[in-house]
């Protein structure tokens, strides 16, 4: 069974989250088919990996909102992350998140 991650429950789980708590799950985000991934959940954010080998990262700030960026497979000293935009739900998709920047929707769903 999968439970998704939604904006309402990702914004309780941040609050009660302190350390980072890696689950394993489906994604799935534009440009990819749904792949496994292991989500993991902080106080700050959902993270995970894309077949790329690139990292996605959501940072919330509020209302089940935030900020996307892109982590390279290979990350370098002084190179930052690609910032992606602002991410906001998707009405009527549980789980998932529109970034208008660049028509990005990324989705993710935790195995339970």
């Amino acid at each position: 069974m999968r439970v998704f991650v939604t904006g309402a429950a990702l914004v309780v789980g941040l609050a009660l989250a302190a350390p980072a708590v890696a689950a394993p799950g489906q994604c799935s985000m534009t440009g990819y088919d749904a792949f496994a991934c292991d989500v993991t959940v902080d106080g700050g954010g959902i993270t995970f990996e894309l077949p790329s080998g690139e990292t996605f990262v959501f940072a919330h700030e509020a209302d089940g909102e935030g900020l996307g960026y892109l982590i390279p497979a290979e990350p370098q000293p002084g190179r930052y992350p690609e910032e992606l935009g602002r991410f906001v739900p998707v009405e009527g998709e549980a789980g998932c998140w529109f970034g208008a920047k660049d028509e990005i929707t990324f989705c993710a769903a935790l195995e339970q």
